[in-house]
């Protein structure tokens, strides 16, 4: 076994919360109200699937950094232009952009998080931009010590910038940090730079009908769930 890290990293998209279904009840609920032919977990799915190209543009330097509210918002106009949305007030559109600020987490996160915190420093290190982070933290009881990732290092991951300047803003060597992910690719750029990773299993991120999403890396800690996890490194 690993020796146990100082602080724990979190990606928080997919590890932390569940954003599809976070997002599809809203729409959902609105689709009603307004009488959109509009599914809310398609919904969902396709405003994800643009998150990872607008972040691209900025890591290949074709885009100066700009904070993922920015880029959500961007993203959303795109997906309701889309979807033939068309009856949305400016201020329905900001409102609804924040529905990332509200997500719920996983049903183990929040007792798995507070049993991790007595042994361990909490930060997440995600993509997200701050407020996004604190608002989300505020309202679902997650109780980060430190809210660090992209707008901290004004580096998206898997930019090495992300990774190395979070464990820097702790005064801490990379290795002292354990990355935590339900995302292979994410695990292995931290190993890359020198973190502990550890794989949470999510299998229901993008659909009901699950995974399997199997670790495929040789990762320090692999775990079903929070509660598990923080088993594991009480171990």
């Amino acid at each position: 076994m690993s020796k146990r890290p100082k602080a724990l990293l979190f990606d928080v998209f997919g590890t932390v919360v569940d954003w599809r279904r976070s997002i599809a009840r809203e729409i959902d609920g609105m689709a009603a109200a307004r009488g959109w032919d509009v599914d809310g977990n398609d919904f969902a799915v396709r405003w994800r699937k643009l998150y990872q190209p607008a972040m691209q543009r900025i890591r290949e330097g074709n885009r100066g950094f700009v904070k993922l509210d920015i880029l959500h918002r961007e993203n959303l106009d795109q997906v309701l232009s889309d979807l033939n949305i068309t009856d949305l007030s400016e201020a329905e559109k900001q409102d609804l952009n924040r529905v990332w600020h509200r997500l719920a987490p996983w049903p183990d996160v929040v007792g798995g998080l507070n049993r991790m915190k007595s042994r361990h420093i909490l930060a997440t290190c995600s993509n997200g931009n701050i407020a996004l982070m604190v608002n989300m933290a505020k309202n679902m009881g997650l109780p980060w010590d430190m809210v660090l990732g992209a707008e901290v290092t004004e580096a998206y991951k898997p930019m090495r910038e992300c990774y190395l300047g979070s464990a820097a803003a702790l005064d801490l060597d990379p290795g002292e940090c354990c990355m935590v992910a339900a995302h292979n690719e994410d695990l292995a750029a931290a190993q890359g730079f020198g973190l502990m990773t550890a794989y949470v299993e999510r299998p229901t991120e993008y659909s009901d009908d699950g995974g399997p999403f199997p670790p495929t890396g040789e990762w320090d800690y692999v775990a079903g769930d929070f509660i598990e996890l923080a088993a594991q490194l009480d171990g």
